[in-house]
């Protein structure tokens, strides 16, 4: 079976369940919320996550209004998303930046994202994938682990699946990728003991690295 096959099973499958709090967020599409929404969501779930960046929004929608705040006060609207005192200087620090260097714009170019203290590569592509609908591929541990699982590709780190996933996913698949295999991950292709039994894409999938499933 060929990988958008396979694709459009998972989405099949992953329908009842809920996508992750970052996509839910970006249906405004604004590229500001998208970026703070992935700094407030790294180890933090997402109920709790979704929960934070209402609160910061209705009162900073943007990095003129958020360089307002204090840190204590920043600290308080985020809190409890996992290292909420340094995620609030880190988003401190990259809104006054933005406001001080681009306008108070998020930038559209990949280097310049990842100039930005606390920003890395999977964040940086999903703002410019959910934030600005330009072709990217943002691989996190679900990405990678099930796009080695299905037998994709062979890759040991997320930069190199990046690249692998690159060559065999057409451009208008790379956005939605990130979305389908984190909800994927999360609800049924599990890092431990998945249900096999109950994906339509057993048959199509290596099982790679599955030593007991359900």
């Amino acid at each position: 079976m060929g990988i958008i096959k396979t694709i459009r099973l998972i989405e099949k499958q992953i329908k009842p369940y809920t996508v992750p709090s970052v996509t839910r967020i970006a249906e405004k599409r604004d590229p500001y919320q998208v970026l703070i929404s992935c700094i407030l969501s790294l180890r933090t779930k997402d109920k709790t996550t979704i929960e934070a960046a209402g609160r910061l929004f209705k009162i900073a929608p943007n990095p003129v209004s958020l360089i307002k705040l204090s840190r204590g006060r920043l600290e308080k609207l985020i809190y409890p998303v996992g290292f909420y005192r340094n995620k609030a200087k880190v988003i401190l620090g990259l809104s006054r930046k933005l406001d001080k260097t681009f306008g108070g714009k998020v930038p559209k170019k990949l280097e310049d994202l990842l100039a930005f203290k606390g920003v890395g590569l999977k964040t940086a592509n999903l703002v410019l994938g959910l934030g600005f609908n330009i072709p990217a591929i943002c691989v996190d541990t679900h990405v990678h682990r099930i796009s080695n699982r299905l037998g994709w590709i062979e890759t040991k780190t997320p930069e190199e699946t990046e690249k692998e996933l690159k060559k065999i996913l057409p451009k208008n698949e790379w956005i939605g990728v990130n979305t389908t295999l984190v909800t994927f991950g999360q609800n049924l292709c599990l890092p431990v003991s998945p249900f096999c039994s109950r994906c339509l894409a057993v048959n199509s999938c290596k099982r790679r690295g599955v030593y007991k499933s359900r």
